[in-house]
């Protein structure tokens, strides 16, 4: 293992704004602190919650990184002490793929040991970045909030994007039936080849849509990353039982008109969930049940991640319009291996 180097290349947002706020410049490379690990990053995935941290609107939790970047793929060069307590068996020049709490756009990043997975098989470095903060996502929510399992019914609002394209394919392997939500025909299309049932939403009421594909029942579950523009017309949509899972505020933070009613005559479970706050122990949690039931289906070539477009490192600021267009189908990411 050749020896690190004291500055890494990393980027900074001078100042809250558009995509332009961004600069790319020096700065110490981060140690490892007890239970953490630090990788070179080959490539970083680029999420929506990036796109609001760099306007000022969804800052960082106390104690992790000020720097953008949620999700990392790359290989171990340095770690913490007593790390063998934490994860037995890491070793240096690992390559791996996680999660983080920040610090994923630089080219070194330390990382709690229990968000970290292995490579997974028959995956590169850009596949793997695009998939912590999605997959971690739509498992957390999915099978630990609205305990999804085998026959239900899901809509998927945004199916397109990377936590939608993550969760029909998840959804899929695990048997449930799933419904997603886009805005043109191309990306209807995507969601068809992936294994959902689309609606354009430009085009069609989704939960008359709804009711008609189900006979009249509903959705089982909702993963909603719009939030109080579509709330009521959510509830609408569940069947009896149903549950409605809210992960991003895309349309909004309030809700008016909510039939409260229907919530208890129809027994539905509401509930709402972000990932970057929790513990590193319920990260690690997450970690272990996506290793054990998910890489394997990766590994098969059963769920694969999909990658829209890759930047360079130099052009994170391209990447971040692309984002903010929302043309994408899939994940965009960012490639550092020409840092390396």
């Amino acid at each position: 293992m050749s020896r690190l180097p004291e500055n890494m290349r990393a980027v900074i947002v001078a100042e809250p704004g558009g995509p332009e706020v961004m600069q790319i410049r020096e700065m110490p490379l981060p140690e490892p602190a007890q239970g953490e690990v630090l990788v070179r990053v080959h490539a970083a995935g680029v999420n929506r919650p990036d796109i609001m941290q760099r306007k000022g609107l969804y800052p960082p939790p106390p104690g992790a990184s000020p720097l953008l970047g949620l999700e990392i793929s790359g290989e171990i060069v340095g770690l913490g002490p007593d790390i063998g307590k934490v994860l037995p068996g890491v070793a240096l020049g690992q390559k791996v793929c996680a999660l983080v709490n920040g610090g994923g756009y630089a080219e070194y990043c330390v990382v709690p040991a229990t968000q970290v997975l292995p490579l997974p098989e028959n995956l590169d470095m850009i596949q793997a970045a695009a998939l912590p903060e999605t997959f971690f996502t739509v498992w957390s929510n999915l099978f630990l909030t609205a305990h999804i399992k085998a026959g239900d019914r899901i809509l998927v609002h945004g199916g397109t994007g990377g936590i939608g394209t993550a969760a029909i394919q998840i959804a899929r392997a695990f048997g449930a039936e799933v419904f997603a939500t886009a805005g043109t025909a191309e990306k209807c299309q995507a969601c068809e080849n992936l294994g959902a049932r689309s609606i354009n939403y430009r085009d069609e009421d989704f939960v008359e849509r709804i009711h008609e594909m189900t006979d009249g029942q509903g959705v089982d579950i909702i993963l909603d990353m719009i939030g109080g523009s579509y709330c009521e017309r959510n509830l609408k949509a569940l069947a009896l039982d149903g549950r409605l899972v809210i992960i991003a505020l895309q349309g909004g933070a309030k809700a008016d008109g909510i039939n409260l009613a229907r919530i208890m005559t129809r027994r539905l479970h509401v509930t709402g969930t972000t990932l970057r706050p929790r513990s590193s122990e319920y990260k690690g949690d997450v970690a272990k049940s996506l290793y054990e039931k998910v890489w394997p289906l990766i590994a098969v070539g059963e769920i694969r991640p999909l990658v829209h477009d890759v930047f360079a490192f130099d052009d994170v600021v391209d990447a971040h319009k692309l984002m903010e267009e929302g043309s994408h189908i899939g994940k965009i990411v960012l490639d550092l291996s020409s840092s390396l």
